[in-house]
């Protein structure tokens, strides 16, 4: 394999201004985007939510399998899902106390939207399943960026609940399907200072066969 990939010296501002002088708006969204945990009402209007589901539907599809399902968690079935949560903990660890309970608990709560992103998985087709899996991924990345596009803070969140067949179960998917996660989404509730991201160059090689 070959050496690192050469963009070491450039950084946030001037790989804007130098290469993207007609996107910039677009590539900022991207690079100023992070993981807001502590949110507030208000959170999406329908009319954003549409917008942020166009945009998670643009996600790469092989097959065209479209094996995104999006779940939209708000209102009272915030609740319904909080207790879904201090239920599966006390399924997983009998001997869980009530402190870690009403942690789980607490979850579900934590923002005025949660929308559960699954992959429905066609099985026995010449697309693996990990790839359906990843499309939903892509389609979740997607649902961040559109809400952080729109003024709103989000965050991608899993746990035992994801890998739970009985939970899934009761969730509504069946045995095959992967729950992928949920994204929590308001009005940015904290500050701070901004999250340090590591040099890309770190993580990029300029591949050649040995």
């Amino acid at each position: 394999m070959g050496l690192a990939f050469g963009f070491e010296g450039y950084r946030f501002h001037g790989l804007i201004s130098v290469y993207f002088p007609y996107n910039k708006h677009v590539i900022e969204n991207l690079l100023s985007r992070a993981s807001v945990k502590m949110v507030r009402e208000p959170g999406p209007s329908e009319t954003e939510l549409r917008a942020i589901f166009e945009a998670a539907v643009r996600a790469p599809d092989h097959g065209k399998l479209r094996p995104w399902r999006f779940f939209v968690i708000r209102g009272d079935a915030r609740e319904q899902l909080s207790e879904m949560f201090s239920e599966g903990v006390r399924r997983r660890e009998p001997g869980a106390n009530e402190a870690q309970i009403a942690k789980e608990r607490e979850k579900p709560l934590r923002a005025p939207l949660t929308i559960a992103v699954a992959a429905k998985i066609v099985t026995g087709h010449k697309v693996p399943p990990i790839e359906q899996t990843l499309s939903a991924g892509a389609a979740a990345m997607n649902i961040l960026n559109a809400a952080h596009a729109l003024g709103y803070g989000a965050r991608w969140v899993t746990g035992a609940n994801c890998y739970d067949p009985v939970f899934k179960r009761e969730f509504g998917l069946e045995d095959a399907d992967q729950l992928v996660g949920f994204i929590q989404i308001g009005t940015p509730d904290e500050t701070g200072p901004v999250t340090r991201r590591p040099d890309p160059s770190e993580f990029v090689v300029k591949w050649n066969r040995a």
